[in-house]
């Protein structure tokens, strides 16, 4: 396996780049963001309407109503109706416009993890080699998570508290320029706090994002590994290597926690001390102003009673504006590792041979059909325009091939092998030998730089990857099972495979008669990963998948291993009969599974060291002989 990649710093978010993807998903919508973005500043207009309200009401209807005789309270109600329908429709247009944005956001970030589910399964097995599977799932969860508060609360209210800072603005001009001059230098400390600020912010966010993945990565792993862990009491270990981790994603979402606390406070005791100046400096322009006159800087009780709702309300958009931009950092932070992933390279694949059905023709050659034939050829076009139709054998040739998970690191030397159809090929050889990682190259799971395999006498990599392994079957040591039924796991292997054919490959693996005895047969459902079975009857589940497919090649990575002697006795029978006629490599440590192998081959450190059948290895007394008869053991 190749090792996991070093951890580098990460690159400052690119806002400008981030911000348009997102709104290319939010396109599909376009019309609901352009309805939400009119309910929006009717909703933050309405808000700015009421204030100026106060003007008339104290000017023109309370302070001429004080003293009165007899006081007309008609007009004041009037008034007070209009008032009360414009913070109505304010109520209505946020209320509309948040139920509008949960739709669109819930809709756009389904479309999102479509998307990245889609494209992850492009992906190269590297990919997935040299990161942890928390790691990537972290992306499904806690990103798109920042993601859904940005879409549906973030975005809606930075507008609505810019279309509020342009009104109030404007209607302080209208008020009292004079005022609205002091207002704009008393504001101006809150935005180079407000930058200085939040510009840590979204470094500390970046490194809280990472450290979550890392956390999570851990805790997957150790949920996995958590008999190993009991068995060799490593609890006390396990501990202090998660709280280390945990501490430094403790460290990290405080300072990132902390730079977002500590911003509304600030701005919230800049905001008195503004609010005071003006008061103090508005009152005495109003009580200059019944004595004398003062033109641009004279002030009436009702405007200035106006003027203090528009510049105590002027400090709000500027709070949640600074506050909302935390929130848009992390999910901006988010956005990017869930688009760091949608811009993996995908899986290459420039093969155009493809696997088709065929029949005979009367005079032996081959040519396609849409049948369904139990016969299969390679359609192999040519650079003249012709085709030619290769029966699928299973023939594999490795020849001269170098190989290396990292360029500096080789793990195959110039390794060369042939198998025709119907052998039976074994990989004998210690732990980090090359035995797996051949197996890994026939089914192009990563391509050779050296040298050149063959399949039927074709490169290899002029064949369509997913042609390839349609031909080719596996059984791996760690069995893998999807939560369904027993039928549905085995059917696994061929999707159009009848309930038939599925009980005639568990017959051949040997798994129907414990399936028999369950309560309900091949319809009990299996938990994740096959968690109620066996390791020994998951493996039987493993090997009759890979029968119902009926490939011409079987790679067999230490499919007994966890199987007691006694069920691989078993199934020896019915493994012969699966791998007759069939090309089989066998990587096994037991070394009485291979004895019946037309050819072993024993790798050292990724060179073939010898090569032959039992009887031939045994007569050179060499690594074989010495591994057989105990003189030597497998790492």
């Amino acid at each position: 396996m190749p090792p996991r990649p070093r951890t580098a710093h990460q690159k400052p978010v690119d806002a400008k780049k981030t911000f348009l993807r997102i709104f290319r998903y939010l396109s599909v919508h376009r019309w609901k963001i352009f309805l939400v973005a009119f309910l929006v500043i009717l909703s933050a207009g309405a808000g700015v309407a009421g204030n100026y309200f106060l003007k008339p009401i104290v000017d023109d209807i309370i302070v001429p109503l004080i003293g009165s005789q007899n006081p007309d309270f008609s007009q004041l109600l009037r008034i007070l109706l209009v008032l009360a329908t414009v913070y109505l429709i304010g109520v209505a247009g946020t209320y509309a416009y948040n139920r509008i944005m949960v739709t669109v956001a819930a809709d756009t970030l389904c479309r999102m993890r479509k998307d990245m589910f889609s494209h992850m399964q492009t992906l190269p097995i590297r990919y997935f080699d040299t990161r942890t599977h928390g790691e990537i799932m972290s992306r499904y969860t806690n990103d798109i998570d920042t993601m859904r508060n940005m879409l549906s609360q973030t975005i809606p209210q930075l507008i609505s508290s810019v279309v509020s800072i342009v009104g109030t603005v404007a209607m302080m001009l209208v008020l009292s320029p004079p005022l609205t001059l002091l207002v704009f230098l008393l504001y101006t400390d809150q935005f180079w706090v407000t930058k200085a600020i939040t510009k840590k912010s979204a470094n500390y966010y970046r490194a809280q994002q990472k450290a979550l993945g890392t956390v999570n990565g851990y805790v997957e792993e150790l949920i996995e590994g958590l008999k190993v862990v009991k068995v060799f009491c490593h609890e006390e270990s396990s501990k202090k290597n998660f709280d280390k981790i945990n501490d430094e994603l403790c460290d990290a979402a405080t300072r990132a926690n902390t730079s977002a606390s500590i911003l509304n406070p600030i701005l919230g005791n800049l905001n008195h001390i503004h609010y005071a100046i003006i008061v103090i400096s508005g009152a005495a322009l109003a009580i200059l102003s019944g004595q004398r006159e003062l033109g641009i800087f004279a002030i009436g009780l009702g405007t200035l009673i106006s003027f203090l709702q528009y510049a105590r309300s002027f400090a709000g958009p500027i709070s949640q504006i600074s506050m909302q931009f935390n929130v848009l950092l992390n999910a901006l932070a988010g956005a990017e590792r869930i688009f760091t992933l949608m811009d993996e390279a995908p899986e290459v694949d420039d093969g155009y041979v493809t696997l088709v059905n065929a029949k005979t023709n009367p005079d032996g050659t081959l040519t396609e059909t849409p049948e369904r034939t139990g016969k299969w050829a390679w359609k192999h076009p040519h650079h003249d325009g012709s085709l030619s139709y290769i029966p699928l054998k299973g023939e594999v040739a490795f020849e001269n091939v170098d190989f290396g998970y990292e360029p500096e690191k080789t793990v195959l030397k110039n390794v060369s092998l042939y198998a025709h159809p119907g052998q039976k090929i074994a990989f004998v050889g210690s732990t980090g030998a090359g035995k797996t990682t051949i197996t890994n190259l026939i089914n192009r799971f990563y391509d050779v730089p050296d040298g050149k395999i063959r399949y039927d006498g074709i490169n290899i990599n002029k064949i369509k990857k997913a042609d390839l392994r349609r031909s080719l079957s596996m059984v791996l040591q760690d069995t893998h099972l999807f939560v369904g039924t027993i039928m549905e796991n085995i059917r696994y292997g061929n999707l159009t495979a009848t309930d038939e054919e599925v009980v005639a490959a568990a017959k051949l693996a040997n798994a129907h008669w414990f399936i028999s005895h369950l309560p309900k047969g091949y319809n009990t459902m299996l938990t994740v990963d096959g968690g109620n079975l066996s390791q020994g009857q998951r493996q039987l589940l493993a090997i009759a998948r890979a029968a119902v497919a009926d490939p011409p090649v079987l790679i067999l990575d230490e499919a007994t291993s966890s199987i007691d002697t006694r069920t691989e006795a078993l199934i020896e029978k019915g493994m012969d009969q699966l791998m007759k006629g069939r090309t089989v490599f066998v990587i096994a440590h037991r070394l009485s599974t291979v004895r019946n192998s037309n050819v072993i081959l024993v790798l050292e450190h990724g060179e073939v060291i010898e090569r032959g059948s039992h009887d031939e290895l045994l007569a050179q007394k060499g690594k074989y002989f010495q591994l057989y008869t105990g003189m030597f053991e497998l790492s």
